[in-house]
């Protein structure tokens, strides 16, 4: 298994410091977290064979995960993508761009779609990584790109919503917002709604890029929308959770979170229920009409991640490390994973997806995760082998020091 360089680094800083004296078959996923619900689940195929695992890079992973033919395609903030077979967690090829990989992988028939803060959006080849075509835009792109007939949306950092030719990397038009766009788009009917740093969600024309309306919140817009029944949903850093009417950019209702909202809300729309998270580190489930609390959950540290849906559950990431899984009818704790161990701990922002009963996310350690819900469980924390590592040196140490006080007590 391939071990990141920042783990190895640490790895060794453990051992140093304990050796001291001192211590002596799934389907197409097309869109960001697969479809305008975020509901992140498609059905395992049924010879799959589970297992627990994780795929180590070279940076953090906050990219969330598209799923083809039981391969996983992520970035890494290392600014590679990565194609990892979902059964055993091997590498099946990687690419290198000039930037870290913050976006996430939409999948169109052969080839895969993603943008690099080195500010070009990568077509690829899903089979070998080879690239197609890109295109490059003004700065980085953050955002995650949206696949439509013929068309990829995508914002970039240099304030504009690109529309751009899936067959051969031209651009067919561009909006421009007045900051950078992290947000990820959606479509609803002929609608392209997206986010912006400049506080205001866009409704714009997916044939001109002509804005039909514009809604302002408080604060920058970083979530990504999610639509149902001519409604779309967003969060805002301004703390609040946003409905908005689609036919015409009116307020529905908003919620107040109390901090800023980052993580994109999923909907379960057989229920009429929202689930979103805060930097608070609550998560919540709204009523979908009129934005009643049903309830929260609080997490260990800021909720960034979008949740997802899997049975009567949902699953997330916090900044605090650890994976949650609650029920999604009542806020109660399944089970949860923290890939730490004791006070090392790093962000889990991506957000996860899930095949059949397998969960899969990444986290600011650099690696990938797989974990199994039937079982509750996910791999050995890679800081268990280090600190075991550890502890062995120390027993040698011990050992060799004892061999040497016996040794000068029989010469004296």
């Amino acid at each position: 298994m391939n071990i990141g360089k920042t783990q190895i680094i640490l790895g060794f800083m453990i051992t140093c410091l304990l050796a001291s004296p001192a211590a002596v078959a799934g389907a197409d996923w097309n869109m960001f977290h697969e479809n305008a619900q975020h509901t992140g689940y498609i059905d395992q195929a049924a010879d799959f064979t589970p297992t627990v695992w994780y795929f180590s890079t070279q940076g953090a992973i906050t990219s969330s995960p598209a799923i083809l033919n039981k391969i996983a395609y992520f970035g890494s903030e290392d600014g590679h993508v990565y194609a990892v077979n979902l059964e055993d967690g091997t590498k099946l090829w990687d690419y290198k761009t000039d930037g870290a990989i913050i976006s996430s992988p939409a999948i169109s028939g052969d080839y895969l779609y993603i943008g690099s803060t080195d500010g070009y959006l990568y077509a690829q080849d899903i089979k070998n990584g080879n690239v197609k075509w890109k295109y490059k835009t003004g700065n980085s792109i953050e955002s995650s790109p949206l696949v439509y007939n013929d068309t990829i949306y995508v914002g970039s950092n240099d304030g504009r919503i690109y529309a751009i030719d899936i067959s051969n990397g031209t651009k067919k038009w561009e909006y421009n917002t007045g900051n950078a766009v992290k947000s990820s788009p959606v479509i609803s009917g002929d609608t392209l709604l997206v986010g912006s740093d400049d506080s205001k969600i866009y409704a714009l024309d997916i044939a001109t890029g002509n804005k039909t309306w514009e809604y302002t919140t408080g604060d920058k817009i970083e979530s990504s929308p999610a639509v149902m029944n001519d409604v779309v949903y967003v969060g805002s850093d301004d703390g609040k959770a946003y409905a908005i009417n689609i036919t015409d950019g009116t307020l529905v209702w908003n919620y107040d979170m109390g901090k800023p909202v980052a993580s994109s809300p999923t909907i379960d729309t057989n229920d009429n229920s929202l689930f979103i998270g805060a930097d608070n580190g609550k998560v919540l489930c709204l009523d979908t009409r009129n934005g009643e609390e049903k309830w929260n959950y609080t997490a260990s540290g800021a909720v960034k991640s979008t949740p997802a849906i899997f049975d009567n559950k949902i699953v997330f990431g916090s900044s605090g490390g650890a994976v949650y899984i609650v029920n999604k009818y009542n806020g109660n704790e399944e089970w949860t994973y923290n890939p730490g161990y004791g006070v090392i701990n790093y962000a889990i922002e991506s957000s996860p997806a899930v095949y059949g009963n397998m969960i899969y996310i990444g986290a600011g350690d650099g690696s990938f995760y797989a974990l199994n819900n039937d079982k509750m469980n996910g791999p050995t924390s890679v800081y268990a082998y280090y600190l075991g590592g550890a502890a062995i040196i120390i027993i040698a140490l011990l050992i060799v020091v004892r061999a040497i006080r016996n040794r000068k007590q029989k010469e004296e």
